[in-house]
């Protein structure tokens, strides 16, 4: 069987096969393709990828043509998928409810997609869990990038010339980017507090040494795979009103909620940015879903006049390319490897399974997940 990945997008540095999941993938028994050129931007060079054991083509889209398996990070463009053959498999993140053409080319393509995104949330499947692997570095980043931004130190220091306070981060949403952004700040030397509307995440944020925030919006909690569920504008109103105080005493606000399959809810509101310090820096880790934060723009970054800079990247995985693409390309080969036939040294695609059922997005010529499908139903 072939595995093949190819050159990723222009603006991400990310790979989706490492030199060590190269090596594992042979060891399974699979014949490894990569383009030319696959590593360049990691400083990884055609010849490691060669020792490992992968075979390097020039000619990408023949490669791509051929290949049993393809291995991809984000989503792939229609013509791409074109390129496919008849019953190839594709796995990587597609963003699902709003690639709908995509998800038509993929089933009319008769293409096997196993879709990251999809991966469910049980102990089992933690190690192919890439949705929350790649999270956890973007709320790492995310504070990196805060940090860089604000014009004063995070932690506080004690000197001669008299002491400066600690920074104060607030942290909206306690999901895996939350809580590894709450780490991060805690070891930088912050003094951060969170909000989620889940109360049973309280004992987490409180272990990792922050408050956590109560705002009484009545009844929330979460779904069976441990999301937040998705809150009424009634209680979204209250929740920004009782939360404007916090943001406004914040030198850094973070914002991480994200609903999958729907827009981001809308949490900071332009009178609660007014509220702000000038020289704070909100990040809006869901402005390329929609947005947390009003007027946060996908990938750029936005300065308020009197008030805070708005940072909307919606790629902050990037700025940790190499751990990101470690992390990436073993949630990767333990899902091939999940799903694979020792005997005949090839993926085998078992609707029934846990795992492979769960992700799986198209086969032959179907669309298998039932709201993908009702999606694309109602914008027939």
């Amino acid at each position: 069987m072939i595995i093949f990945s190819g050159l990723t997008q222009k603006n991400d540095s990310r790979i989706a096969l490492t030199i060590q999941s190269v090596g594992k993938l042979v060891t399974l028994g699979a014949t490894v393709e990569i383009e030319a050129g696959y590593g360049a931007r990691q400083g990884i060079t055609d010849g490691e990828f060669e020792k490992a054991g992968a075979v390097v083509r020039s000619d990408g889209d023949v490669a791509l043509s051929e290949a049993d398996v393809v291995v991809g990070l984000s989503e792939p463009g229609v013509g791409t998928v074109e390129k496919l053959k008849e019953g190839a498999i594709w796995v990587g993140f597609l963003d699902p409810f709003r690639q709908l053409e995509l998800v038509r080319a993929l089933a009319a393509g008769s293409i096997s997609s196993l879709c990251m995104e999809l991966i469910p949330r049980t102990t089992y499947a933690q190690k192919m869990d890439a949705l929350s692997s790649q999270a956890s570095l973007a709320g790492y980043s995310a504070v990196i990038a805060a940090a860089d931004r604000i014009r004063k130190s995070l932690p506080m220091m004690t000197t001669p010339a008299g002491t400066i306070p600690p920074a104060r981060v607030f942290i909206i949403g306690v999901g895996v980017a939350g809580l590894q952004a709450i780490a991060t700040a805690k070891r930088l030397g912050a003094r951060v507090e969170a909000f989620d509307t889940r109360p049973v995440v309280e004992e987490q944020v409180q272990s990792l040494g922050a408050r956590f925030v109560k705002i009484d919006v009545g009844e929330t909690g979460q779904g069976a795979q441990g999301y937040a569920k998705e809150l009424t504008e009634e209680q979204l109103e209250s929740q920004r009103k009782q939360m404007a105080r916090h943001c406004a005493d914040a030198d850094i606000v973070i914002t991480t909620a994200q609903l999958f399959g729907r827009p981001a809810p809308r949490i900071v509101t332009q009178e609660m940015l007014d509220g702000m310090r000038p020289g704070s820096v909100v990040v809006d880790l869901a402005a390329s879903t929609g947005g947390n934060v009003e007027g946060s723009v996908p990938d750029e970054e936005v300065v308020l006049e009197n008030g805070p800079t708005i940072l909307g990247f919606s790629n902050l995985e990037d700025q940790v390319a190499v751990d990101a693409s470690q992390m990436y390309a073993n949630n990767v080969f333990n899902l091939i490897e999940h799903a694979w036939d020792k005997e005949n040294k090839k993926m085998t695609l078992n609707l029934e399974d846990e795992v492979v059922g769960a992700c799986m997005l198209t086969h032959e010529k179907q669309v298998i997940h039932d709201g993908v499908r009702e999606r694309l139903e109602e914008d027939a």
